[in-house]
């Protein structure tokens, strides 16, 4: 049992056990649930407790009762469970997201709710602390709340997920942003993050450099992340640049880098490994950062090794920064237009609430370029600090 005796009545125990198996799927409307009888003997109750649970499941329409042959998941005229119908006045739409702690995640939700109320809806919102667990959880009782639909920023790492899959075989509306599930053929809305990167990349080309690095946190197969290292990768071979796998640092520790959101500065343990990773490539002329931690991070640490933004190394977010206006030298970033996707989540969210039946869908948002002073020409006299030039000189020594 989900709980423990003498919290809540056991009837609404069972109740509730009946109504888990069902919004899990496994009981499929038409099957039949377990006899009273099973029921009596799993809870250790009498049939009337039994009874009084499954009247209730009833009465709401979700089970129905054959006499002789016992009850059953119901379904309603368009094959679906009535449990993943909204309440009759209920235009409530959920928005799961990982956390909600940068420019880009407070955009997308302001999008969400902004494109919601002109479309007469109300949000549900809740965060899921990076959780996969707790992601699955939140699904699961935002159902039970008798939402319409779910917009779904997934967990990071994320490439499959067992209740968005449920959800969607059942025909409830779900949409995916900013990172899609390959393991999962869903609606999914999301800034082009490849073609941004090759916008960077192809800026800092214009521009003279060459020697191009490329650094992240783990990726452990988020897409964005994924879908960024192509686009960077892309802009150096379509412009004839042999693509040095040496030249990527994608191991940072994806909760230590965004710890500078929260400290007001950069770990220590990650601007140690950007500097070892400048070191051991001092012919490095610019640098894409994955997103806007990661490129905050590596501005410290460059700044550490005293290396001069951008007359020694030019450097790009993939992210857009707020507060660029307030930093020494303002970085030249990648908008990934995070509000308009949550505007186009909506849209497309209402629109499979209306015809459940049509094809899924995949959105597409442009991403725009901002050139601030963090880029510039290369410039040959200065491929490296001293620092970093020293350090090369030791060891060769």
């Amino acid at each position: 049992m989900s709980k423990q005796p003498g919290r809540t009545p056991l009837y609404k125990q069972i109740r509730e056990y009946v109504l888990d198996n069902i919004i899990r799927m496994s009981w499929l409307p038409d099957e039949r649930i377990p006899s009273e009888n099973e029921l009596a003997a799993r809870f250790r109750v009498s049939r009337i407790t039994i009874k009084n649970a499954l009247s209730a499941l009833m009465e709401e329409g979700i089970i129905y009762r054959i006499q002789g042959k016992g009850s059953f998941v119901a379904k309603d005229k368009s094959g679906e469970v009535p449990v993943y119908s909204s309440s009759p006045s209920g235009r409530l739409v959920a928005y799961l997201m990982p956390r909600l702690d940068n420019r880009f995640t407070a955009r997308l939700l302001n999008g969400i709710e902004n494109q919601l109320a002109e479309e007469g809806y109300h949000l549900l919102f809740s965060e899921t602390g990076d959780s996969q667990e707790a992601e699955k959880e939140l699904m699961t009782r935002m159902v039970q709340l008798h939402v319409k639909g779910v917009i779904i920023y997934p967990s990071h790492g994320q490439t499959y997920n067992e209740e968005i899959l449920k959800l969607i075989l059942n025909g409830f509306p779900v949409v995916v942003v900013d990172r899609y599930l390959k393991g999962v053929e869903t609606n999914y809305v999301s800034s082009d993050h490849s073609e941004g990167a090759f916008d960077a990349c192809s800026h800092l080309i214009q521009l003279g450099h060459r020697r191009i690095g490329f650094v992240s946190t783990k990726p452990e197969g988020t897409t964005s992340i994924e879908d960024r290292l192509n686009g960077y990768e892309r802009g150096l071979f379509e412009h004839s640049i042999l693509i040095d796998r040496h030249m990527r640092l994608m191991n940072l520790d994806r909760k230590k880098v965004n710890m500078i959101y929260t400290e007001g500065m950069g770990d220590t343990d990650s601007k140690e490994q950007i500097k070892l990773f400048l070191r051991n490539n001092p012919d490095i002329t610019a640098l894409l950062a994955v997103n806007t931690a990661v490129g905050l991070t590596l501005m410290e640490a460059v700044k550490e090794m005293s290396i001069r933004i951008p007359e020694d190394l030019s450097v790009v977010f993939l992210d857009d920064y707020e507060l660029s206006s307030f930093t020494a030298v303002p970085p030249t970033c990648v908008s990934q237009e995070e509000y308009s996707v949550g505007r186009e989540a909506v849209k497309l969210l209402v629109s499979i609430m209306e015809n459940p039946r049509q094809k899924r869908r995949k959105v597409v948002v442009p991403t725009r370029l901002i050139v601030r002073a963090s880029t510039a020409p290369v410039n040959p006299c200065s491929m490296a600090s001293e620092e970093a030039s020293s350090a090369i000189k030791i060891e060769k020594a």
